[in-house]
């Protein structure tokens, strides 16, 4: 055998990707969305930048003018004496008080049905299942009854306390507990000498961040855009979340409401307005869009 023989090692095959076209059918489905879902929220945003008569007049995705921004902006804030502000005050603390609330009950809730054999346990969760699919507005006069025989309304408490019952955060609760945390570990912290509060304490909440923060921002958003409650419940003005007060500033406006006297809304106005009702919704979005990944991928698999 020839001693200068070499001996070559395979070279590796080094594969490029390949570019693929996009699926026409995934391009339809976000088009669609684009249409419906973007296209309505650019118009907004646009829509807030013009005069009244441009609106009705200009192209729809045309824009207006840092005047005419102003102009709307200085005549929002000048409706009964800054209300824009106070009604996203009010916003902030019906919502933050009852995500308080929701947080401390329907986490030891979803923990206590996850790991714990009592009776009518199941009943209980078939009882929060038919609740969390049942529609807000049918609850609306069962609350107002139980609320008035404790004469709540018209109170923050009568808003508060309604929004802090959030069956859907005991189930996403439940779920994660039941499905993500191995009960080794936490048989493991009971021979250790933990209580069964110690154990939920230290081990199981540590483990549940991110389904608290799944759960404390769908029950934020639910708290924000909820309309028809405190509709019904609060009787004055100046005790109105940002969603009442945007149906306030609708009747004011008079291409909607021919009756509206001095206190008249152009429809430019109310796009500012509800562009600033949806801002605090969306930068809580995208503060917290890691936290919400990791809750939604939460329970995923089973140990």
């Amino acid at each position: 055998m020839p001693t200068d023989t070499l001996v070559r090692a395979p070279e590796a095959v080094i594969t490029r990707p390949r570019r693929t076209l996009p699926n026409p059918l995934s391009t339809v489905i976000l088009g669609f969305f684009l249409l419906f879902f973007a296209l309505p929220v650019l118009w907004l945003a646009l829509a807030a930048t013009k005069t009244d008569d441009q609106l009705v007049h200009d192209h729809p995705l045309s824009l207006g003018s840092w005047q005419a921004l102003q102009a709307n902006w200085q005549a929002l804030t000048s409706f009964q004496n800054d209300a824009i502000f106070l009604w996203l005050g009010n916003s902030a603390l019906y919502s933050f008080l009852a995500l308080i609330i929701t947080l401390c009950v329907a986490i030891p809730a979803g923990y206590a049905l996850a790991m714990t054999e009592f009776r009518g346990r199941q009943t209980l969760l078939v009882v929060t299942l038919v609740v969390m699919l049942m529609p807000n507005a049918t609850l609306v006069v069962p609350l107002f009854l139980e609320l008035n025989a404790f004469g709540l309304i018209g109170s923050m408490w009568s808003i508060i306390l309604p929004y802090s019952f959030y069956p859907f955060g005991v189930y996403l609760a439940y779920i994660f507990f039941s499905t993500a945390v191995p009960r080794e570990l936490l048989d493991a912290a009971r021979l250790d000498g933990c209580s069964e509060f110690g154990v939920f304490r230290r081990v199981a909440l540590p483990l549940a961040a991110p389904v608290v923060a799944l759960v404390g921002f769908f029950s934020f958003v639910t708290n924000w855009t909820n309309y028809f409650l405190p509709y019904v419940l609060l009787p004055t003005s100046d005790q109105f979340p940002v969603q009442v007060g945007l149906g306030e500033l609708l009747n004011n406006v008079p291409q909607f409401n021919p009756t509206v006297g001095e206190l008249a809304v152009q429809r430019p106005q109310l796009a500012l307005a509800t562009l600033l009702a949806i801002t605090p919704v969306l930068v809580v979005f995208l503060f917290s869009q890691r936290f919400l990944v990791a809750g939604m991928l939460a329970g995923a698999t089973k140990e």
